[in-house]
C-alpha cells in the first residue's frame, strides 16, 4: 500500500516539475494578433505577457478608435494565448495523473 502511495507521490512530483517546465516554455511561445484591417498588431506570450504592440500612424489621430482597437485586438490575443496555455498544461497534467480507480475520464481521453 505504501509503495503505491510513494509511487503516486513520485509521479505527482514529476508532473509538477513538467508543469513548471511547460510554463517556462510557454514564455517563449509567441501569439500574434492583429485588427481586421491590420492597423494594430499585438504580440504576447502563451503565458499572456504582452511583448509588442505596433500601431499604424492613422490610429494616432483618434484616441477613442485607438482604444477600441487595443481592447478588441488584445482580447483576441489573450483568448488565443489562453487556449494554447490551457491545452499545453492540461496535456501535461493528464499525462502525469496516476491511475486512480473511479477517476477515469475526469480529464477527457
Amino acid at each position: 500500500m505504501f509503495g503505491d502511495l510513494m509511487g503516486m507521490m513520485d509521479k505527482l512530483k514529476e508532473t509538477q516539475e513538467k508543469v513548471a517546465a511547460t510554463k517556462k516554455r510557454l514564455d517563449t511561445v509567441m501569439v500574434d494578433e492583429q485588427s481586421n484591417d491590420g492597423l494594430l498588431k499585438v504580440t504576447l506570450t502563451a503565458n499572456r505577457t504582452i511583448k509588442n504592440i505596433e500601431v499604424d500612424e492613422s490610429l494616432l489621430q483618434d484616441k477613442e478608435q485607438l482604444e477600441d482597437y487595443l481592447i478588441l485586438t488584445i482580447n483576441k490575443a489573450i483568448e488565443k494565448a489562453t487556449a494554447i496555455n490551457e491545452a499545453e498544461l492540461a496535456a501535461v497534467a493528464k499525462e502525469g495523473m496516476p491511475n486512480i480507480p473511479g477517476m477515469d475520464g475526469l480529464f477527457g481521453k
